[in-house]
């Protein structure tokens, strides 16, 4: 997938599977020029997600739930994927 339509990959896998109430993603792959991992064109990402659907789930299940969301992506847009996924009550108390 073109570079440029990657976000926008990302956003929509999201948006289906969690319906979060703020959702903010990063392309960060100009800060990893050179580095092996991005050899193979894959992009660097960081995600904000605040969906109810991580409510009652751990850190490790809400990581797990944006990584199933993105699913195929992983294997062929996103090298890296930094994540912060919170409730939106998690979310109004910060």
């Amino acid at each position: 997938m073109p570079r440029d339509q990657r976000v926008a990959a990302i956003r929509a896998a999201i948006e289906a599977a969690l319906a979060p109430t703020a959702l903010e993603i990063e392309d960060e792959s100009h800060r990893h020029a050179g580095h092996a991992g991005a050899q193979d064109g894959r992009g660097h990402f960081r995600v904000a997600v605040v969906s109810a659907a991580f409510a009652g789930l751990a850190p490790i299940a809400r990581h797990r739930a944006v990584y199933a969301a993105v699913g195929e992506l992983m294997t062929t847009d996103i090298h890296a994927l930094s994540i912060s996924a919170q409730t939106p009550e998690e979310a109004a108390r910060s």
